[in-house]
């Protein structure tokens, strides 16, 4: 019998280090392809219909109020493309069943999703798109790198998730990195006279909506199936768009249809495309970390995807960012793997509950 104990032990620990690895790998995969939609999000911006929408817009109601505008117009078609790749996605793992129970449980977990997409969409995807409209793709790709920050003390805080103090300890230094790579920004525009408050305001909304969004999703994850319960959540997120906020602004005078029709053009589409399949996938993986590692561990290692935004904006387009941003986005990366490089043992279970 002790033989048989022993073996046990060996056996759910060696299931515990592959569940962990396995978290991670999801968790690298998702700031890989994270990274790369920074390149389709950068271009979007200067394609027909958007840069016409923008001047267009810009002539009667001034360059901040039309460049909100065109981002939300952009990030409405970046919903829509990132759920038309999640449901060709469900329907090669032949998961329409499981969707269809999922979205039928309201109460339960389906709720969660459609939480998670209000935080997710109108806060954090614009909050991007807005950044990269004012500041520029470098800088909205490592402001939002302080969400693990947001998501991990939330995660705590609500329902209990363990945070280590090696977890701590990395969550600082992303804190330090967040806090030089807005404060450094701000002393060089402040030096200038001209800040773009409405950049740095799409930063901060970027990295407090994913912090939030990972929190609820966590919650909705627990007993429900990831790539369902994504999907639901950029449901939830297209119904704000193209049913609420779209119609709002047609009504209240912005050219949203006629702009938005016009989007249907090979090279744009084509953009848009690559940019629903990179962050599609990006969120698949990123949800499929949530159940193994934990929130704070997820987001944490997802945070690379800033180091990768930055190498392939680099590499495509030749910009290279202030230093301030380098430093920030380093510190924020090192916070990452000093998180990565935990325990397994420490994360058989998740929560202290």
């Amino acid at each position: 019998m002790e033989g048989f104990s022993v073996d046990l032990k060996t056996l759910k620990k060696q299931e515990s280090k592959r569940k962990v690895s396995k978290g991670y790998m999801w968790a690298l995969f998702c700031a890989v392809f994270w990274g790369i939609w920074y390149l389709p999000g950068t271009v979007v911006w200067v394609l027909n219909p958007f840069d016409e929408m923008y001047s267009a817009i810009a002539e009667t109601s001034g360059d901040g109020m039309s460049l909100v505008i065109t981002a939300v117009l952009i990030t409405a078609f970046n919903a829509l493309t990132v759920m038309l790749a999640l449901m060709l996605w469900n329907g090669v793992l032949g998961k329409y069943g499981e969707l269809g129970r999922t979205l039928k449980e309201f109460h339960p977990c389906s709720k969660w999703f459609f939480l998670a997409s209000i935080f997710g969409g109108p806060m954090a995807i614009l909050g991007s798109f807005i950044a990269m409209g004012f500041i520029g793709g470098a800088f909205a790709a490592v402001a939002g790198l302080l969400y693990p920050v947001v998501g991990s003390i939330l995660a705590y805080y609500w329902y209990g998730e363990k945070i280590s103090k090696r977890a701590a300890m990395g969550i600082a230094v992303i804190i330090v990195g967040g806090v030089t790579i807005f404060g450094g920004g701000l002393l060089t525009e402040l030096s200038s006279g001209n800040v773009q408050w409405i950049g740095y305001l799409g930063g901060l909304m970027a990295a407090a909506g994913w912090g939030i969004e990972g929190a609820i999703a966590g919650k909705g994850l627990d007993i429900s199936e990831p790539d369902a319960g994504l999907t639901l959540r950029f449901l939830g997120e297209n119904i704000i768009w193209w049913i609420i906020i779209v119609p709002i602004l047609a009504i209240v005078g912005f050219p949203m249809y006629s702009f938005a029709l016009q989007a249907f053009e090979p090279l744009t589409l084509l953009v848009l495309i690559f940019a629903g399949i990179t962050f599609g996938f990006c969120y698949v993986c990123w949800y499929k970390s949530f159940p193994l590692i934990g929130v704070g561990r997820g987001q944490g290692i997802g945070n690379l995807y800033g180091f990768c935004a930055i190498i392939f904006i680099f590499l495509f387009f030749g910009d290279v960012p202030q230093w301030t941003i380098l430093v920030g986005g380093t510190l924020c990366i090192a916070g990452s793997f000093i998180m990565f490089t935990e325990d397994a043992s420490a994360l058989e279970t998740l929560r202290g509950e």
